[in-house]
Order: structure tokens, then sequence, then C-alpha cells
């Protein structure tokens, strides 16, 4: 299976679960993404106004947060 490539991201909403909201740069769609797993381990900290690489879902309306910029 062939992974999409990483996209910019914004943080605007942190919500309960480590499921956050964000707007990817060049659209002004909202898409809901959760921490991947190596920065769930490595306890990085992810907060609203925060920049992020994220992984789209081939349909566009999930993700998951992969770094932090």
């Amino acid at each position: 299976m062939e992974r999409d490539a990483a996209k910019e991201a914004k943080v605007f909403e942190a919500l309960p679960g480590l499921m956050f909201r964000i707007k990817v740069a060049g659209s002004e769609t909202e898409i809901l993404a959760h921490l991947a797993g190596k920065m769930k381990i490595h306890n990085i900290r992810v907060l609203p106004g925060d920049r992020v690489l994220v992984e789209l879902s081939p349909d566009g309306k999930r993700g998951r947060i992969v770094r932090r910029l």
C-alpha cells in the first residue's frame, strides 16, 4: 500500500483523545487528525497554532499527524 505524501497543516483546535482539527496549507477545509504512534511514545506535545506535517487518508477527510514543525 502506497502512502500519500505528507502535507503541511496548522492545528487550530485540540480535542479529547489526542484528536485535532487542522487546516491543510492551500486548502480551507477542516480535517480531523489523530497523533501518530511515535509522537505518543516520545510525548511530543501539539498545541493549537502549531504547524505540523500530516498524512491524509485517500478520501482526504481524516489524517495522521506525523511531525511537528
